[in-house]
């Protein structure tokens, strides 16, 4: 595992805040979707970025953003996610966290250490099928306690799941509510064929609109806020 990629600027991936991006490669999960494919399955065609690198880079930047988005791939994979959080943080930055939730311990680290004002968790499905996802007998376990951890977190919280129409229906919505019961933020992301890692994702039909709105509102059962994205 290494970091991969960075951007300067983005407006879009840590709401309300101006923020660089940070890019591991690497992941534990093989989900058909998934729009990083090279971090996930050919890391090696990018060049190692430097930790000390990354942290220059973000600090040449501090008079124009306000946050930085460290992502994947899977960041909680690499040994080198505490460090870089650690060292962001003591730039005076807001630091968020995009993750499948399978490293409840790792996350737990990051929280006790204070080095995250924010967290995105990707809920892929209903947490028995993980599998069909790569994911190990011991996923559902470990994606519960991340979200029972969360939900007293001093931290800014969103979920996500990208509403792919083989994994994520009405039961896989009912599975995970109770999960997330009473929290902040449920995005509901289209399913998106184009460049999709799996073949068969590529030649996948999307949802219609009014099929993903049927979906929101069975999550507003549980989530204060439910948002729909990419229509």
């Amino acid at each position: 595992m290494a970091i991969k990629g960075f951007q300067g600027t983005s407006l879009l991936d840590y709401p309300g805040r101006i923020a660089s991006l940070v890019f591991f490669a690497g992941c534990n999960l093989r989900c058909p979707y998934c729009h990083n494919p090279g971090l996930v399955e050919t890391p090696e065609q990018y060049p190692d970025i430097a930790l000390d690198e990354v942290v220059a880079l973000v600090a040449q930047r501090r008079g124009f953003i306000d946050g930085v988005v460290i992502s994947g791939g899977e960041p909680t994979l690499d040994p080198l996610l505490v460090e870089l959080a650690t060292e962001l943080k003591g730039l005076g930055l807001q630091v968020k966290l995009d993750t499948n939730g399978l490293a409840p311990a790792v996350l737990e680290r990051l929280l006790d250490q204070g080095v995250l004002d924010a967290v995105a968790v990707d809920l892929k499905t209903a947490p028995e099928r993980y599998p069909e996802l790569g994911a190990g007998p011991t996923a559902a376990l470990a994606l519960k306690q991340t979200l029972a951890l969360l939900q007293q977190a001093p931290v800014a919280l969103e979920y996500r799941t990208t509403c792919m129409p083989a994994l994520v229906g009405a039961a896989d919505i009912a599975a995970l509510g109770p999960l997330v019961q009473g929290c902040p933020l449920w995005v509901l992301q289209q399913f998106v064929a184009e460049h999709a890692l799996s073949p068969a994702a590529r030649s996948s039909v999307p949802y219609l609109p009014e099929q993903m709105q049927e979906l929101a509102v069975q999550a507003a059962a549980y989530a204060c806020q439910v948002q729909v994205r990419g229509l």
